[in-house]
């Protein structure tokens, strides 16, 4: 009988003592632990390691069962889950448990037999010779021996891809496994396809919320045994244990969704990056816009940069991007005579166009101009938006739905009225304005499944759609070779936000969605509607140079002090008061160690104060040094779990911050 440290499921930093029977290491191994008063049910439990001594008497350590139909977690996987801990001080178990499938969290095994395997790993040729470009990238990533950092900057339609699959053929060559992390399902069957075409006699398991519990469990253990050779997922696909990894790949690595926004808050990029150093392999940061952080540290040479400047196939040319000022002109829902123009023109050349407005539904809100009632949700502090095809209106943060009023419902004013617009609107506007065009709304209204999502994908590359009407969901991966015209809609917004980092992700938007046209032999165009077409911005994106746009933020970044040039953190509360999230915030202030080079700001609601009928607060932590700022977390974190806060409150700590 061995005594071992046990991490469980719960919202404490701490290890529970057990006793275990059996022989080996027992660091792993899953097992079922009694905890709590007898009559509740057991724990599922990881084993972290062996103790020599408890500070409970052994006579009252409980006995802790191994679960034998699963195997046992490998010490990088142990690992991993340890640094994400530490790093985003968040309590071990619940790393764990976040990183391990459901099933085998709850001590199941898959009853589903095992896809059958391929008799090689032999590749499929790409079907053309690589660029000059390309295949230095594909050379540098080759040569790699150990751990390096590359980032492919390469712009839209310059052969990322292809060159992700040249490495990771090599890879799977010297018989060593590959993991591929993508931002969106929407992006995995495609891509998943593609790889499987390439690569028809590897094992290739995909990782996202998307798929069953069976087959991510399935996945899991295939890539565990050494089965699996290729894993292709999202963020959560980085814990996938991997015996022989050897190669890692970020695709669309400046992507928000890489950032978990819930539970453990950890960023996926920054998670690969540190488990390539573990194991001392490669990995590969790919973008046409990169982070302003990756691109700092290719900059400074920390990373190497590997530049793809030019599209793969010859014929196809970057689209030409045009502003066009709206200061003067009167739109129609939004849409200005040269988008409407150029419209036509494709209509009449048989081209496909894409209108781009990253706002879904009809209107962002119904109001009533007599009283000036508007649609707000009596959950969040944000509006009800007016989705008129489904006759509803609906909070896009907390899916809450109501009946569209027939008059205001403070003073009854029957003439309430939508203002602002959203794809619904604009699709609607546009078939009025061209009536025997065939008109396609992609959004996440239209595309709520991944079912619907493929047929609509399937209709706009058979031919089956003349316009797009579409959200970010077209911003990115995809490739249409007849588009020819992007019209973006209601990007100035963005120009003005609070977040200092809304420029980069607006350019980054509309690069991505840009890129969508001209990627073939038809050229390009872009029209970005706009109030401030001299906006530096815009200029840089009409000469597509993301290096003078990123160089110009960093130095107003250094001027302001913010990331990259500091480390931050943000402590948030939330409770059924606001006044109680604010108090509890200013209580952990007052009791912060006091360390220097850390600054702690007063806390402050959040932007959206309210969400789901909880409000919202928080405190922003920033330092130059990040060792300082976790020596700080570490040591005041000690403190706050003594907290006795009020029982309905919350809080939690997000590192790395990618929302304010």
């Amino acid at each position: 009988m061995r005594l071992v440290q046990v991490a469980l499921d719960l919202p404490v930093p701490r290890l529970f003592d057990y006793r275990l029977e059996g022989a080996g290491d027992p660091a792993g191994r899953l097992v079922k632990v009694p905890f709590g008063s007898s009559g509740k049910p057991s724990k599922i439990g990881v084993v972290v390691g062996e103790i020599a001594h408890s500070d409970q008497p052994v006579e009252r350590l409980k006995t802790a069962e191994p679960v034998a139909t699963l195997p046992v977690l490998p010490q990088e996987w142990l690992e991993l889950c340890r640094f994400c801990a530490q790093y985003y001080h968040h309590p071990l178990g619940q790393v764990m448990a976040f990183a391990l499938p459901p099933l085998m969290r709850r001590g199941k095994r898959p009853r589903e037999p095992k896809p059958k395997v391929g008799a090689g790993k032999t590749a499929s040729p790409a079907g053309y010779d690589p660029t000059a470009d390309q295949q230095a990238a594909i050379d540098a990533i080759g040569g790699a021996t150990g751990f390096a950092t590359f980032l492919l900057h390469g712009v839209t339609g310059s052969g990322k891809t292809e060159v992700y699959l040249r490495a990771i053929e090599a890879v799977l060559a010297k018989g060593g496994q590959a993991l591929m992390l993508v931002p969106e399902i929407a992006l995995t069957p495609q891509l998943e396809g593609r790889v499987r075409d390439r690569f028809p006699a590897a094992r290739i398991v995909a990782a996202h919320s998307g798929v069953s519990d069976a087959a991510r469990a399935r996945a899991f253990l295939a890539a565990l045994t050494g089965e699996a050779d290729i894993v292709l997922g999202t963020r959560l696909a980085v814990f996938m244990p991997l015996p022989r990894l050897g190669l890692i790949v970020v695709d669309e690595e400046h992507d928000a969704s890489f950032k978990q926004q819930e539970g453990l808050r950890y960023s996926a990029r920054d998670v690969a990056i540190w488990r390539a150093r573990l194991r001392n392999v490669p990995i590969v940061l790919g973008s046409a816009t990169p982070s302003l952080e990756t691109f700092y540290h290719a900059m400074s040479g920390r990373y190497t940069l590997l530049a793809l400047p030019e599209r793969a196939f010859a014929a196809a040319e970057l689209p030409t991007v045009v502003t066009v000022d709206t200061r003067k002109q009167t739109l129609q829902d939004g849409l200005s005579q040269e988008l409407i123009e150029a419209l036509s023109v494709r209509l009449h050349r048989r081209e496909q166009s894409l209108v781009f407005l990253n706002r879904r539904g009809y209107a962002p809100v119904l109001a009533c101009p007599a009283c000036g009632w508007i649609s707000r949700c009596r959950r969040c502090a944000a509006n009800l938006v007016l989705h008129l095809a489904d006759r509803r209106l609906r909070c896009h943060h907390c899916g809450l739905e109501a009946p569209i009023p027939r008059a205001c419902p403070d003073c009854g004013n029957l003439d309430i009225q939508p203002f602002g617009r959203g794809t619904q609107r604009l699709e609607e506007r546009l078939a009025t304005l061209f009536p025997d065009a065939r008109i396609l709304r992609i959004d996440r209204d239209s595309a709520d499944s991944p079912k619907k999502w493929q047929t609509l994908l399937a209709a706009i590359h058979g031919g089956e759609a003349d316009i797009l009407v579409g959200t970010q969901m077209l911003a990115k991966g995809h490739d249409f070779p007849n588009l020819t015209l992007v019209g973006v809609v209601g990007a100035d917004a963005a120009l003005f936000a609070a977040d200092f980092r809304a420029p980069e992700r607006l350019f980054a938007q509309l690069m991505q969605v840009g890129g969508r046209c001209g990627r073939h032999r038809l050229p390009g165009e872009v029209l970005i509607q706009t109030e401030y077409p001299d906006h530096p911005l815009y200029q840089a994106l009409i000469g597509h140079d993301y290096v003078s746009f990123a160089r110009q933020q960093l130095d107003e970044r250094q001027a302001a002090g913010f990331p990259p040039f500091s480390h931050q953190a943000i402590l948030r509360a939330e409770a059924h008061a606001l006044d109680d999230a604010l108090a509890f915030l200013k209580d952990a202030v007052s009791r912060a160690p006091s360390l220097a080079d850390v600054t702690l700001y007063d806390p402050v609601p959040m932007r959206l104060f309210r969400l789901k009928s909880r409000e919202r607060a928080q405190v922003l932590i920033e330092s130059t040094s990040r060792p300082r700022l976790h020596a700080f977390l570490d040591a005041w974190l000690t403190t706050l779990y003594g907290f006795k806060a009020p029982r309905d409150l919350r809080w939690h700590l997000d590192v790395d911050p990618a929302e304010y």
